[in-house]
């Protein structure tokens, strides 16, 4: 992992350089600053699914939803 770390000074200095390696490695570089992590620069990445696609496994799904709460289950109206 070292080596994807630059000093932001280096970084101002070859920052076109770094994003050549960057898109063709498509490994991300971690700018320094004093020795501390301030920021990633990673290539781009598109998200292109469908809206429906999206929300693909994130509804419940009921079967019967005009049927009567059971006593056990209906506590928030409590």
């Amino acid at each position: 992992m070292d080596e994807n770390l630059v000093s932001k000074t280096e970084f101002k200095a070859k920052a076109l350089e770094f994003f050549r390696q960057i898109e063709a490695s498509g490994e991300s570089v971690i700018v320094t600053d004093h020795g501390k992590p301030v920021l990633e620069v990673r290539p781009y990445r598109s998200v292109e699914r469908s809206p429906l696609e999206l929300l693909r496994g994130s509804v419940v799904r009921y079967d019967n939803p005009t049927d009567p709460v059971a006593d056990g289950d209906w506590e928030a109206a409590q």
